[in-house]
């Protein structure tokens, strides 16, 4: 069976992402995939800590609950119109897609955030992996042009500026 992969966060550009996705998959017919990639608080250094199995199962619930909020927010009470399947999966997000997707008829979608210098440094980009270790097609989906803007407010806000009125007229 054809299935479309979407990685998901909550963040308003996996959202974006995720309905891409699901128009994709209605187009295909094929089974939407939503895929969750989780670790354990810490990282790598974390699974190294003595967490016994309870934190362990705590933390893949809480995951699951996550993918569930997801959902809900993405979709509500509007059905998307093929079928869903929820994964979660401990790793790396990047390396949880890739693998998801590992059949040449499948197709990746995945969002790009914003990609400020810092947040470069610190976190890699999950869709240029994709991009370069997937077997199948990647659909990156950049962010809404709202995003920016609301950026840009959040910036204006945090430093205390003055709203410019231009910028409310067309």
């Amino acid at each position: 069976m054809r299935r479309v992969v979407v990685g998901v966060t909550g963040t308003p550009g996996s959202l974006s992402a995720l309905h891409r996705a699901a128009a994709e998959a209605r187009v295909r017919d094929a089974e939407l995939r939503v895929v969750l990639a989780w670790q354990l608080p810490g990282g790598e250094l974390g699974s190294r800590n003595s967490l016994g199995p309870s934190a362990l199962a705590e933390c893949r619930a809480a995951v699951v609950e996550r993918l569930r909020e997801v959902l809900d927010t993405a979709f509500g009470a509007v059905k998307p119109g093929v079928t869903v399947a929820g994964l979660t999966v401990r790793g790396t997000p990047g390396a949880a897609l890739v693998d998801a997707a590992r059949d040449v008829d499948d197709l990746l979608v995945v969002g790009t955030g914003s990609r400020a210098a810092l947040r470069r440094l610190v976190r890699p980009s999950v869709a240029r992996y994709c991009l370069a270790h997937a077997a199948c097609p990647v659909l990156v989906v950049p962010p809404s042009p709202l995003q920016s803007e609301l950026d840009a407010a959040r910036r204006r806000n945090f430093w205390r500026m003055p709203l410019d009125l231009r910028e409310l007229t067309p």
